[in-house]
């Protein structure tokens, strides 16, 4: 960049009795057009300027300098030249010199539009900068956003051809599969309309939500067609088969949906970074479901009023029913279920045992998880930052960091590498602000970025200063930090030396690194006031003289024909050293005086930076988790730290994202709490009853057995996505119970004893319980494999979760609810009769 350099003649100052000040203050007044003030004449208000226009450099030499000995022109003291200004900072992309430009989205923009738009107007841009120039993408989140939405789409249409050939499977019947297909995208659709009414946008939360809810939009469907099916089986007229179905199952599934809804109410109490992540998506999840039973019970009775065939001619509707029920009971699913039912329900005791082992083996699972936060975004994006000793020269950055570039540019995979030295200013400066050096790059889509990060680790471990490597974290904190306090200086600095020497030696951690205040070699000029005094001079004049002397003093800017250009001010050469320093020249009153006979001119040491933590000296010592168990190195951090011995008043604390880890699974932990209670209360509203609801919830930590174990199996760590689906699985698991329970209950209402309208209700209930448990998990599937990768760091882990909960829940739903409805009916009938004997 061009500036315009005043370099003053001292010599010629003297002879014309000026100061660098005078021409300072005369080349700031006369320079440019100064704005004044406005006038206004009722109509316009204008802007009053004064001042000297300029055309070119030859005006700014001859402007007049007054206040010497007579007035003299700027040409006549000083050099006047258009220099190109010294660099700050450099940047590179492949290698090659550049500029980065960061182009950021407004709030209400889209990102992939803007992307797209940006992208059209490359080659313009080209054609009218010439000269070879070309645009280098270094960062760019559309194509991971398409790639996202693409494969969630992929996902979600795999899951609804999944779902819709369990139906077929289980109904044999292709008018009840349309049916029940039809009414998903009818879901869905009401769902984009919920979503554009609230001002959401589709992105890889809200479509990830529609994704997981698909398995479950069908469940309210499933129970109504699958009842309808029933009923027109017993021969019934096809208007009053409908009626009744759906007048059977309307309680249940309205007080299922609710509950599962109800169960995402307490995303609202989780704060942070993390409940603003996934509010759109618990959201979305209750639009669909909220979609969904409105679809199960108003279009899907119409559309099988429509599709389904009713019994031809006149039929003895006791007899069709007595036919299909001794069907039914001769069916696989029947013949399988029920001899595992009756002996559970004539061995009680046998059956609460198994179950309690079970959980005791959930429990013995725990030690054995992974855990950690969110996990790799997934992203094609690292970051690279550099840190060399304090001091270090633009030249010296520049030299280190080339040394990284060289290795970068030469790994498989990296396909673009963007440096920024000096600074931390510029593209990258975004991502390694402060640093020295910092490396924005790119890889190849089908590369392991996780693979390619602990490579480039490997690889630059050698590299000039200290280099750190950063994978994509989804805007989260991605290190693990310790906080150092203490009240001593002294303290301080040896307490934070044992905390680094720990974490280096701790397994699991790279890239180890403490912001302790590095000390850094400065000049210190103290002005001897008396002597300034004598010769006329204050403090603040001894200092700008020599800042003066030291680098060109920024006066502002000139506007002339061909554009603004900055005016700096230099009175002589740079000092190359102390001694030098000390000789800078000073215009006095009395002469030019050298710098050390009017201050102590000395090198001494000092803290680059100093931090606090409420009002106490800290230091931080960071460390980069390897692998994805966070959790483990957590756990061996803090005890590490409670060994460790600490000097008097010093302090250390884990931070970063351990407790950012913390603080989501204290309050997803608190949320998964009140979801209970709030399914207990929905469920207490709909059977009026304090005791079946907690049978109910029964099926709630059986949920967690096949969770647990699901990730266990698949090495997936337990993070925040894991808990969202833990919480997403209070509600579906609940489902099933309730859909039983109420059925259970209308028998009892109709007269029949305890262990018959168990039993009957149980098989009656069974192909409906086992159709929706097994299209939510088929739905799921491709989600849990991962089959596209789109959103995987979200949905993967929530997907497997529901589906290992789905199968231990909805297995003991059809034998320990029962089993326990049973017992508790039982009981309450010996206290009514012991009741009755005492009256």
């Amino acid at each position: 960049m061009e500036r315009i350099e005043v370099r003053l003649d001292r010599l010629a100052l003297l002879t014309a009795g000026l100061s660098p000040t005078a021409v300072g203050d005369a080349l700031t007044q006369n320079g440019a057009l100064l704005p004044v003030g406005t006038v206004s004449d009722g109509e316009r208000t204008l802007t009053v300027q004064a001042g000297q226009g300029l055309s070119d450099v030859d005006d700014l030499r001859a402007l007049p300098l007054l206040g010497g000995a007579a007035p003299v022109a700027l040409g006549d003291v000083a050099e006047v030249v258009r220099a190109e200004a010294p660099a700050t900072s450099l940047a590179r992309t492949d290698g090659e010199a550049s500029l980065a430009i960061a182009i950021t989205k407004t709030p209400a923009g889209n990102t992939v539009d803007v992307s797209h738009a940006v992208e059209e107007i490359r080659p313009e841009l080209e054609e009218i900068l010439g000269g070879d120039a070309s645009f280098s993408v270094v960062f760019d989140q559309a194509p991971f956003i398409e790639e996202s939405v693409e494969g969630l789409t992929t996902e979600g249409g795999l899951g609804l051809l999944f779902a819709v050939v369990v139906i077929l499977v289980f109904l044999t019947s292709v008018r009840s599969t349309l049916v029940t297909a039809i009414s998903i995208p009818l879901s869905i659709l009401v769902t984009f309309a919920g979503l554009y009414v609230g001002g959401y946008t589709l992105n890889i939360l809200t479509l990830g939500a529609l994704t997981v809810a698909i398995g479950r939009v069908v469940d309210d469907s499933i129970v109504v067609i699958e009842n309808i099916k029933r009923h027109l089986s017993y021969g019934e007229p096809k208007a009053a088969a409908i009626f009744t179905a759906v007048k059977e199952v309307a309680t249940a599934i309205t007080s299922s949906t609710l509950a599962t809804v109800a169960v995402f109410l307490p995303i609202a109490i989780v704060g942070g970074q993390v409940g603003e992540l996934f509010r759109p998506f618990a959201i979305t999840v209750t639009i669909a479901l909220l979609a969904s039973l409105l679809v199960s019970l108003t279009i899907v009775p119409v559309l099988a009023a429509v599709f389904l065939r009713s019994p031809r001619g006149t039929v003895d509707v006791e007899a069709v029913r007595a036919q299909a029920d001794a069907d039914e009971r001769r069916s696989r699913l029947q013949r399988a279920y029920l001899p595992v039912l009756t002996r559970s329900i004539a061995h009680p005791v046998i059956t609460v045992v198994v179950a309690v082992v079970l959980l005791l083996g959930t429990g013995a699972m725990a030690p054995f998880l992974k855990t950690n936060f969110l996990g790799d975004s997934g992203q094609n994006t690292l970051t690279v930052s550099q840190e060399l000793e304090p001091g270090a020269s633009l030249e010296a950055q520049d030299a280190a960091a080339r040394a990284v570039e060289d290795v970068l540019l030469g790994v498989d995979g990296v396909e673009t590498v963007q440096a920024t030295v000096g600074g931390g200013d510029g593209f990258a400066g975004l991502f390694g602000g402060g640093s020295d050096a910092s490396f924005a790059i790119t890889t190849d889509p089908d590369a392991d970025t996780v693979a390619l990060t602990d490579d480039l680790r490997e690889r630059l471990a050698d590299a000039p200063g200290t280099v750190t490597v950063e994978s994509g974290n989804a805007g989260f904190a991605s290190s693990v930090e310790v906080v150092v306090t203490a009240t001593d200086d002294d303290a301080l600095d040896e307490a934070s030396a044992r905390v680094l020497d720990t974490v280096r030696g701790l397994d699991g951690v790279s890239d180890v690194t403490s912001n302790a205040s590095v000390v850094q070699p400065t000049v210190q000029i103290v002005v001897d006031r008396a002597a300034a005094a004598e010769v006329g001079l204050s403090e603040a004049g001894v200092a700008q003289a020599v800042a003066g002397s030291i680098q060109a003093v920024p006066l502002g800017s000139v506007t002339l024909d061909d554009g603004v250009l900055d005016v700096v001010l230099s009175a002589g050469s740079e000092p190359a050293d102390v001694e030098a320093l000390r000789a800078t020249p000073v215009p006095t009153a009395t002469g030019i005086l050298p710098l050390g006979q009017l201050a102590d001119v000395e090198e001494v040491e000092v803290p680059t930076t100093v931090t606090r933590v409420d009002g106490e000296r800290s230091v931080t010592v960071s460390a980069t988790p390897v692998g994805d168990d966070l959790g483990s190195v957590t756990t061996a951090l803090q005890a590490e730290l409670d060994e460790l011995s600490l000097p008097a008043g010093a302090t250390a604390e884990i931070g970063g994202v351990s407790a950012d880890q913390e603080e989501a699974f204290g309050q997803l932990g608190l949320a998964l709490v009140v979801a209970i209670a709030i399914v207990y209360l929905v469920m207490v509203a709909t059977f009026r009853s304090l005791v079946q609801p907690l049978i109910l919830l029964v099926s709630i930590p059986f949920a967690a057995t096949g969770a647990l174990g699901l990730l266990l199996v698949t090495g997936v760590p337990l993070g925040v996505a894991s808990l969202i689906g833990m919480l997403m699985l209070i509600g579906i698991v609940v489902t099933n119970a309730i859909v039983l329970i109420d059925l259970i209950n209308q028998y009892r209402e109709d007269g029949r004893s305890p262990r018959d309208a168990v039993v009957d209700g149980s098989r009656q209930r069974l192909r409906p319980i086992l159709m929706t448990a097994a299209a939510t998990i088929l739905a799921l599937t491709p989600m849990a494999f991962g089959l596209t990768g789109g959103g995987a760091f979200i949905s993967q882990p929530l997907a497997i979760v529901v589906i290992g909960g789905l199968i231990t829940s909805t297995l003991l739903t059809l034998v320990l609810v029962p089993v326990l409805y049973l017992a508790v009916e039982r009981l309450r009938g010996t206290t009514r009769r012991r009741v009755h004997a005492a009256a």
